[in-house]
């Protein structure tokens, strides 16, 4: 067997769980270390998940070994977490968003090539068997053209349960760069680069309470936009409608649809990596269920995974920093959007990741 590749964490908060689950998924990955500001916090996550080491950050990031640090932090200190990262000459993942804008992100793409290393960002939900077979519908041609589609992601937001919600509700935070870039990102990698942007913005409510046994009764300052509608038109022609809210009780909208000229989508929620996945075609009755064509069982880790497999065959990983600071450019173009009445062209596009291969055992990547 190869040797593995040595893995640190930087933030044991909320999302750790998922990333110590799906790390050890993969043969290739040896999650070797966790640091946290709280050493407390960092010691009982790496008991509770069997990690060898509890340290300091800087301890991490001084770790010869350790070839990729997961950035877990916060999206407010992501980018100099994630720089810090790269200047102790290691590669680099962050978990959404890249940065918090455009100017953040641009300089951690510069700063990693000119140190000829790899950055990389959540979400890599993108690669779950239920986004892989709807790439391949797609890229197959069961639809046709792609000409247009639907996108919502519409809750009540994250107050009422979560421990630590202010963040939600600050720069880098609100439906948009919490959960809408799932969604731009699933769109990017099924459609392409985004050519141009509309939006309409508004912050529906000043102030949120706290909901959780740590933080009931607490006001909570909004201080983003919570609810977004966006058109966007890809360099492909496609034309999407998509809203992201967390000022909705309850809806009964699709994740996501796509239209093409010979059928149509709907494309399972972005969120997670599995179905269902259903096709509709004229020739059809009705919409049928597809079986996944990929594997459905991973989890947030696979973009880990696959920038290291990457490292060592020399190919692009898929979950690039291109392809997360093109998302970043395409919210940050919305906000501008909806503050101006205009149109913005994001500055910015990225390649389409290249699909994974078919037949991979659990696991492994594929190359």
């Amino acid at each position: 067997m190869a040797p593995k590749t040595k893995v640190g964490v930087i933030g044991a908060g909320g999302i750790f769980w998922a990333y110590a689950e799906g790390c050890r998924g993969f043969d290739i990955l040896d999650l070797a270390a966790v640091a946290d500001i709280d050493m407390a916090r960092a010691e009982a996550k790496a008991q509770e998940f069997g990690i060898p080491r509890a340290c300091s950050v800087d301890e991490v990031l001084a770790d010869p070994e350790i070839e990729i640090v997961i950035n877990l932090t916060v999206p407010a200190v992501h980018a100099e977490v994630s720089q810090a990262i790269l200047a102790a000459g290691k590669h680099a993942y962050s978990e959404k968003p890249l940065a918090v804008d455009r100017a953040e992100g641009q300089r951690l793409l510069e700063f990693a090539a000119a140190r000829g290393l790899r950055i990389g960002g959540a979400p890599d939900t993108f690669l779950g068997g239920g986004h892989q077979t709807c790439r391949k519908l797609i890229d197959d041609g069961w639809i046709g053209k792609p000409v247009a589609g639907v996108a919502f992601v519409a809750g009540r937001g994250p107050e009422a349960w979560h421990p630590n919600p202010d963040f939600f509700y600050k720069r880098g935070g609100g439906p948009l760069f919490d959960m809408g870039v799932y969604y731009i990102t699933a769109l990017v990698n099924l459609l392409g680069p985004v050519r141009e942007v509309r939006g309409v913005a508004k912050a529906s409510f000043p102030e949120r309470i706290a909901g959780s046994p740590e933080q009931r009764g607490r006001r909570i300052a909004v201080e983003i936009p919570t609810h977004v509608t966006a058109l966007l038109e890809f360099a492909n022609g496609a034309v999407i409608t998509f809203i992201s809210s967390f000022d909705v009780w309850a809806n009964h909208l699709p994740a996501i649809e796509i239209y093409g000229s010979e059928g149509s989508l709907s494309v399972p929620d972005p969120n997670g990596f599995g179905g269902p996945v259903q096709l509709f075609r004229p020739e059809n009755d009705g919409w049928c269920e597809l079986p996944l064509t990929h594997n459905p069982h991973v989890q947030r880790g696979i973009g880990v995974a696959d920038m290291a497999s990457a490292l060592r065959s020399g190919r692009p990983h898929r979950a690039s920093g291109a392809l997360a600071y093109h998302v970043l450019d395409v919210m940050q173009s919305i906000g501008e959007a909806a503050a101006s009445g205009g149109v913005v062209k994001p500055a910015s596009t990225c390649d389409r990741p290249a699909p994974l291969p078919l037949g991979v055992r659990q696991g492994e990547i594929g190359d």
